[in-house]
């Protein structure tokens, strides 16, 4: 398992769908993946330290589970099954659940938990971003720093939410 960070959510063009870039903490890596507009957006509410009035679900599981003393350990991205992300959340006490990866970024970037992707996933979906790409990196850095969670609500034209190959749900 490598630890890696959250580089932030973007709009991918032509396709106008929302990716989450994470980047290989300890190496040159980064593992983009196709979320859906609600998650996206919940990314990047916890991202800007967006606090709703009322809970939203990433909150409310948040908040749940510090109401029955548990902790979110970790987050690891284990698998690319049929081009869908799987991930799992590490409880205290090494419970293990299932989740979806954009919902297991949501909850560990709001309870400060580290997010972990197995080697396997890194090296079957990551792209490798060379030194030289750092300015890239930067700008696309500078381009999160300009964009709000507004700007993925909604569903795309002709596209069904988070259900497109690739993301981190399977096909309907």
């Amino acid at each position: 398992m490598r630890e890696l960070d959250v580089v932030g959510v973007r709009v991918e063009m032509p396709s106008n769908n929302p990716i989450v870039l994470l980047r290989e903490r300890e190496g040159d890596r980064m593992l983009p993946i196709w979320i859906g507009a609600p998650e996206a957006s919940a990314i990047a509410f916890a991202q800007q330290g967006v606090v709703p009035p009322r809970p939203l679900t990433h909150d409310l599981l948040k908040d749940v589970l510090e109401a029955v003393g548990r902790t979110l350990v970790e987050v690891r991205i284990v698998a690319v099954k049929d081009g869908v992300y799987h991930a799992e959340l590490v409880l205290d006490g090494g419970t293990t659940v299932s989740a979806r990866s954009s919902d297991a970024i949501a909850l560990a970037l709001r309870t400060g938990s580290r997010i972990l992707g197995a080697e396997e996933v890194l090296s079957t979906a990551s792209v490798p971003v060379p030194d030289q790409d750092e300015d890239e990196v930067e700008k696309f850095r500078e381009f999160l720093d300009h964009v709000s969670a507004e700007d993925f609500e909604g569903d795309p034209p002709g596209e069904g939410g988070d259900d497109t190959p690739g993301r981190d749900t399977p096909e309907r």
